[in-house]
């Protein structure tokens, strides 16, 4: 399948690329924003991702643009741990890549039979070790939070009842097991909700995105640019609110995050674009997993990063209980 970079036009005119910048591409994956930037400019690149199948990819481009790219293999939450430092931007698309989603062994999607695994690096639990040891309640909780499914009590029900039967192992008996609970209607798969909320677990994305927000903080020079692209509402709820903190305002809360007040350190970002910005009509049909795309961008000011907290994150089992039980 194709490799389409979601909302290049966007985030390209969120950048305005300039000759001697430097660049992050802090989800590299197939290396569409990376290619798109150096081509763009004279500029620099590094390009971070914790899945070590994209180093060939990374070694291409830093071949083929003469040194202006390299890649470090390192979760976007760590950037200020890896030697980076006033950087002119920081670009995330958060969410798993059309390269990942394509290999049934990775184990993503349930239109494709594989090990149920979902790691986007080669470490810690997987989606069947979650299936097999998480409680019902975590389970029910899981679903309702990263899914936002609203039958995630029956969806749990079967699975547990189907564990007690035999190990849960690939994705499509796990897909099966979700459409037996949930039954068909309309155009998507109903185990669509449950698959992404494993995934959002297994790979901690929301406290993956939260802390690499507070990692671009500290390295961004002032009058840097924060770029990032989401495609789950909670994700774009992290965002938005971390944003608006940071800008000296009071962030939204929703049921399943409190609202938090502003108080203390001067703003450290200016929010680039007040509104959030959406993929092109055409893109939305060149390419349906842009659909659900949003981008939203600001501009480092030069007063010192916030303290670090997690107020922002919803609460659910976090890894650590699941790596307890195994």
């Amino acid at each position: 399948m194709k490799h389409y970079p979601v909302m290049l036009p966007e985030v390209l005119g969120a950048l305005a690329p300039v000759a001697g910048e430097t660049y992050v591409d802090g989800t590299f994956g197939n290396g569409g924003y990376s290619e798109a930037f150096l081509k763009a400019s004279n500029c620099n690149v590094v390009g971070l991702d914790r899945d070590p199948n994209v180093k060939s990819r990374a070694a291409q481009l830093g071949e083929e643009y003469d040194g202006r790219f390299r890649l470090i293999e390192t979760p976007f939450s760590k950037m200020d741990e890896v030697g980076l430092s006033e950087v002119d931007a920081v670009v995330l698309d958060i969410g798993v890549s059309s390269m990942q989603l394509d290999q049934a062994e990775r184990g993503f999607s349930f239109m494709r039979s594989g090990p149920l695994d979902m790691r986007m690096g080669n470490t810690g639990p997987t989606a069947a070790d979650a299936v097999k040891s998480l409680s019902h309640s975590d389970l029910i909780r899981i679903f309702q939070v990263y899914g936002e499914e609203r039958r995630a009590r029956r969806a749990a029900d079967f699975i547990v009842r189907a564990r007690d039967e035999g190990e849960i192992t690939t994705t499509e008996e796990l897909a099966d097991i979700v459409e037996r609970a949930l039954g068909r209607s309309g155009k998507n798969h109903p185990a669509t909700k449950v698959f992404q909320a494993l995934r959002i677990f297994i790979n901690d994305e929301l406290g993956e995105l939260y802390r690499g927000l507070c990692a671009a903080e500290r390295i961004l020079k002032p009058g840097g640019r924060l770029i990032v692209v989401t495609f789950h509402s909670l994700e774009d709820r992290i965002v938005k609110s971390f944003l608006r903190r940071r800008a000296g305002e009071v962030s939204g809360g929703s049921r399943y995050a409190p609202e938090v007040k502003h108080e203390g350190p001067v703003a450290s970002f200016k929010e680039g674009k007040r509104s959030v910005i959406k993929p092109s009509k055409v893109e939305v049909v060149e390419n349906a997993r842009s659909r659900s795309a949003k981008l939203r961008f600001a501009i480092r000011s030069g007063a010192a990063p916030f303290p670090m907290d997690d107020e922002l994150l919803p609460r659910v089992a976090s890894l650590s209980d699941l790596e307890a039980r195994l």
